[in-house]
């Protein structure tokens, strides 16, 4: 029997958050809700599901593997030209393009802990070292980051917010970390929650696209846009960078739909103003109900709150009896995507209930 080298045995597949029909199946219940994987509770654009409808009739034809009109969009949009863009299957698959283009076994890439876990597979998968430096005050500690930075260092990254505890890194951090990166480094940048961030301090990757360090900006359409089931993101970066990443890059990697759904939302602000609405609506009342109830919580940036808790795992799989899957983030914390009123309400009468 053929096996994969030892660093490829060595990675956990990544589990995802339960989906509710297996739950429903497994206990028989019915009506329960989904909190576990920062999903739109809102939905998607209608513009959106508009032209999802409108372009089944073309599924014969293969996509446009360079994704020109959405890319036209978004480099208008977004102040960048379009060789500046990489459109991914889902932001995910460009950071996996990345460590795949510009790591080898043996280099090394330092990330936070906790963070995607993504990040450290991506890297494992190559055969690469993943440097992970503790959270201070459950935020990227940007210093000690810098600080861990060596010959070997070939990538850096950052959730910001971070996921899991919704975090943000600010302007001067920031910027002070990319004075400390070297030239034969890629700093991927992961943005996902990014227009859900109001600060107005927030750091700022745009303006090191053409600056002379290497940064990779990833953002996504599955998070405020609703559209995680299309698969689909983008990344920024210098031409240079993009051009090697397109090397490793499959053809066809993002499909006809999402890029048409993906182009219809884009121009759908008001979906936006609402989803971000509906998420601070969301985010006060569970902040007010969690502090009534005595549950720590670590102030959000994001569409997720994250818990430190005692007991994650007997919370988990008591929700779940209740018909409301959230997401353990190991033995001592928990996070709970921020949904329509009617979903927090409902969360927040089974965490009562669990705390009795």
């Amino acid at each position: 029997m053929i096996q994969p080298p030892d660093y490829v045995l060595g990675i956990q597949p990544y589990v995802p958050g339960k989906p509710l029909e297996e739950l429903e199946r497994e206990l028989g219940i019915s009506n329960s809700i989904k909190l576990a994987s920062n999903e739109n509770p809102v939905g998607p654009s209608p513009a959106a599901i508009k032209a999802l409808q409108d372009s089944f009739a073309d599924l014969n034809r293969y996509p446009d593997g360079a994704g020109y009109y959405l890319k036209q969009t978004l480099a208008a949009k977004l102040g960048v030209s379009e060789d500046e863009l990489i459109l991914g299957n889902g932001s995910n698959e460009l950071l996996d393009i990345a460590v795949r283009t510009f790591m080898k076994a043996g280099d090394a890439a330092v990330m936070a802990v906790p963070s995607f876990v993504v990040y450290a597979m991506a890297v494992q998968a190559v055969g690469g070292r993943s440097v992970q430096v503790p959270l201070k005050d459950f935020t990227h500690d940007l210093a000690a980051m810098a600080a861990a930075i060596t010959p070997e260092t070939k990538m850096l990254f950052i959730a910001n917010p971070n996921n899991p505890t919704g975090t943000i890194n600010r302007k001067a951090e920031f910027d002070a970390l990319m004075n400390r990166v070297t030239p034969d480094m890629l700093v991927v940048l992961d943005e996902a929650y990014f227009e859900y961030v109001t600060e107005a301090d927030y750091a700022d990757s745009m303006k090191y696209l053409r600056s002379d360090k290497n940064i990779l900006v990833l953002r996504t359409f599955s998070k405020i846009y609703g559209l995680a089931g299309l698969r689909i993101g983008y990344g920024m970066g210098k031409k240079e960078i993009l051009n090697n990443m397109n090397r490793i890059r499959e053809p066809f990697n993002t499909n006809a739909v999402a890029q048409k759904a993906a182009l219809a939302a884009l121009g759908d602000d008001d979906h936006v103003r609402r989803s971000r609405e509906v998420n601070e609506a969301g985010k006060k009342y569970l902040y007010k109900e969690l502090d009534s109830i005595g549950f720590r919580y670590v102030p959000t940036h994001a569409n997720f709150i994250y818990m430190p808790v005692e007991d994650a795992m007997t919370i988990y799989h008591e929700l779940l009896k209740k018909g409301v899957i959230i997401r353990p983030m190991g033995p001592k914390a928990i996070r709970v995507t921020i949904g329509l009123p009617e979903e927090n309400f409902r969360f927040i009468d089974a965490l009562r209930d669990v705390k009795k």
